[in-house]
């Protein structure tokens, strides 16, 4: 070896250890993945599984969504459904199941691409997923926006080169999550090929961890029991975990429906927990208020009907919306805040309906008029501050997102929506009304 070689072999050396030692030993934190989040969301893109009306008042207690799923997911439910996030008040991040979920539109929409690494699973779910998507990234999306910008002589001359830039800084820019998954009898374990005896051990689950922290560089190390609470045994695997890890987040996910497994879980390692199942629960509740509400109330009723009716007919505390926010540490007052957001569900729900539906005889108070004003007087005829709260909530869309929020639940209640497609990932749109 000469001279040369060597002193640039040395110093590559010298390099790296620098690199590790500022990792190791100094307080420097360059993982991208924020270090104070606690909650996270996951939202499924499935049109089955629609967002709640008034989901930014609930995702205002979280502190991001994640958005992907492994079934009935298309790359058009999944920019949908970022579009609607647009308007959260959290940043949502994007954890495709195939790579043709993503698209130009979800890049520029979504905080960051999460990609999955099963640790525990088939080779295919560590590295041929991973591949596949590679090669998607590589030989079709960014050629394809590549030929839609550069003049064709341009790009027959720096086409190539410029896509391989482009997919290697996409990679770069990605979060790895590294899974371990525990539950066998999961959608996540059929897709990754994990069996009874792929379930790990604290001292197995320690050992994967330190190999995703310190040789994949993951970003993310997520304790996976897919729906089924852990308990005891997820307690441990975290607590192994959490021990072993130097600049990953430790993420749980699984069976997280109150505030006490919520304190578990992060009592016992976990840097975050995700919540998802219960989410969706809530848009399916809302339409079931909501249609309640309407059968006895009519179209076009008065705040004060709303309101009488509710505190009748609904226990705030036995709600699907209450133990979805009883998961998020911040929520003080998990009930009061369930109160909240299912009135403002039946003020965009009743501000709306006299757009799309007659009123009847007798009932022409809110046959016509803007939803978006309706919905306002609603809002603060039932609780004062209700109105503050939701355009609060939106607020970071600018200052008419509760005019834009209002005119999507009316498309969505209206036979005469010229792109259902845009908005039939709303609750309401379920919302069986005669017109």
């Amino acid at each position: 070896m000469s001279l040369g070689s060597s002193l640039a072999r040395s110093l590559r050396t010298v390099a790296a250890a620098a690199g590790v030692g500022a990792e190791t030993l100094l307080p420097v934190d360059a993982n991208p993945v924020p270090a104070d989040w606690r909650h996270v969301t996951k939202v499924d893109p499935e049109t089955a599984k629609p967002l709640p009306v008034a989901y930014p008042l609930y995702l205002r207690h979280t502190d991001a969504v994640s958005v992907g799923g492994s079934s009935a997911v298309t790359a058009e439910n999944t920019e949908e459904t970022f579009r609607l996030l647009a308007r959260a008040p959290v940043p949502a991040f994007h954890e495709p199941s195939e790579a043709r979920h993503v698209t130009e539109r979800t890049r520029e929409l979504a905080a960051f691409l999460a990609l999955p690494e099963v640790l525990n699973g088939e080779t295919e779910a560590l590295v041929g997923t991973l591949g596949e998507g590679l090669a998607y990234l590589r030989d079709e999306m960014v050629p394809g926006l590549l030929r839609e910008r550069l003049p064709g002589p341009l790009y027959r001359a720096v086409g190539d080169p410029l896509a391989d830039l482009a997919t290697s800084w996409l990679l770069e820019a990605a979060v790895f999550e590294a899974y371990i998954v525990q539950n066998p009898s999961s959608a996540a374990a059929r897709r990754s090929g994990v069996d009874e005896s792929d379930v790990l051990s604290p001292a197995t689950a320690r050992e994967r961890a330190m190999v995703a922290d310190r040789h994949l560089d993951s970003e993310v190390v997520y304790v996976e029991y897919s729906g089924t609470y852990g308990g005891d045994e997820a307690a441990d695997v975290l607590r192994a975990v959490s021990e072993s890890v130097n600049g990953a987040r430790v993420w749980y996910g699984g069976g997280i429906d109150d505030r006490e497994k919520t304190r578990a879980m992060l009592d016992a390692g976990a840097d975050t927990v995700v919540v998802g199942d219960c989410f969706h629960d809530v848009a399916d509740e809302e339409v079931e208020v909501c249609a309640r509400a309407v059968e006895a109330l009519g179209v076009a009723p008065s705040a004060a009907d709303i309101r009488s009716w509710f505190d009748a007919e609904v226990d705030p505390a036995g709600t699907a919306a209450a133990r979805y926010l009883r998961t998020a540490p911040g929520v003080d007052d998990p009930e009061a805040a369930a109160e909240r957001a299912l009135l403002a569900a039946l003020a965009l729900c009743f501000g709306a309906l006299p757009a799309v539906v007659p009123a009847g005889p007798g009932r022409s108070d809110g046959s016509t008029g803007d939803p978006a004003d309706r919905t306002r007087a609603l809002l603060s005829g039932m609780d004062a501050d209700a109105t503050g709260r939701l355009e609060a909530a939106l607020a970071d869309d600018g200052d008419d997102a509760l005019d834009a929020c209002c005119a999507r639940v009316a498309a969505a209640l209206s036979d005469a929506d010229p792109e259902p497609q845009r908005v039939r990932h709303l609750s309401l749109s379920k919302l069986s009304v005669s017109r």
